[in-house]
């Protein structure tokens, strides 16, 4: 038995930098790539630092879950990878602040390097609306 695979793309996040989607969607459950801090006009790594990323991060985020018919209150699990785990308490604010009383399962990693010198990379898993 095959179970279809839908591709999501949208110009509100960056294109992908190699041969995957920015989302697929497969029985009402998407599965986002990771998003790292490209300016989906430039392709650009923003720059400000940690903060910036991540908030550009969510931003991109927001955009493939909208184009995949779902939104950040049907996130139901993250991941979420840094080049230094320094920068944890930093991310975690604007993390909360993203999800306020939301709280997905989660997990953390330290990486040895991201794509582009990024600092911070998260991917989702999300339930399509209704």
């Amino acid at each position: 038995m095959s179970t279809r695979l839908e591709a999501v793309s949208t110009p509100g996040a960056p294109a992908a930098i190699g041969p995957y989607s920015q989302a697929v969607v497969c029985d009402g459950v998407v599965y986002t790539s990771g998003q790292i801090a490209l300016d989906p006009q430039s392709g650009q790594l923003v720059s400000g630092g940690v903060e910036a990323e991540t908030q550009r991060v969510f931003a991109n985020l927001d955009a493939v879950l909208e184009a995949a018919g779902s939104q950040r209150a049907l996130v139901l699990r993250c991941t979420v990878f840094l080049a230094d785990l320094a920068d944890f308490a930093a991310v975690n604010r604007i993390y909360g602040e993203y999800f306020g009383e939301h709280r997905p399962a989660r997990s953390t990693v330290q990486v040895a390097a991201l794509p582009r010198g990024a600092r911070v990379e998260i991917d989702a898993l999300a339930r399509q609306r209704g």
